[in-house]
Parts: C-alpha cells; structure tokens; sequence
C-alpha cells in the first residue's frame, strides 16, 4: 500500500498528520526538493505540494509527471491559491486525454 504526503509550511500541513497524512514541513525550495526526493524514493504514491513551494520546485516536480508514482499534486497554502495547482491539473489531463476537457478548450 502507497503512503501520502504533505510538503508545505508549517501551518499548511501540520492538520494533516490528524488525518493520517504523513507531513514535512519546508521553508525554502531547497528543503522541499529533498523532501520531494524523499517521498519519492520511500514508497510515497501521492505527494501533495503546497503551490507555492512547487512554484520552486518545478524542475524536480517535472521529473515525475510522465511516471505512473508517486503522483505530485499542488494545492493551496495558507496564503490561498496561486492558480498553477489547477493550470497543472489541466495540462496534465489535457496531455492524457489529447484535449482540455476540463475547461472546454477541446470543442
């Protein structure tokens, strides 16, 4: 069975260890990196980033999106969405799929 986890500041994901979710707090790109490194090589098979810290990170993110696991999802942080979760969200099922089925750019 697959673990999740949590990369973010501090306040962004220690709640999620209530739930189950292993967390890892991260204060600069650099720190995240490694704990996306990590996750990845420790069985992890969805990482949840916080959109800020994979703005980052994008380099070591891009690594894994053509790789079955660990999936690596942006969400937002305690300073709200940025927006590059759900553009990456996108652009991943509009590479799947051929086409933006989730905003209607493929009609």
């Amino acid at each position: 069975m697959y673990k999740t986890g949590i990369i973010g500041d501090r306040e962004s994901v220690v709640g999620f260890r209530a739930v189950g979710i292993d967390a890892i707090p991260a204060r600069t790109g650099e720190e995240a990196a490694k704990a996306v490194r990590y996750m990845a090589e420790s069985g992890y098979g969805i990482i949840y980033i916080t959109e800020e810290l994979a703005a980052e990170i994008e380099e070591e993110i891009d690594r894994y999106k053509d790789e079955m696991l660990p999936a690596v999802i942006a969400l937002p942080g305690r300073k709200g969405p940025t927006g590059d979760g759900m553009r990456n969200v996108s652009k991943a099922v509009e590479r799947a799929v051929g086409a933006d089925i989730l905003f209607g750019g493929g009609k």
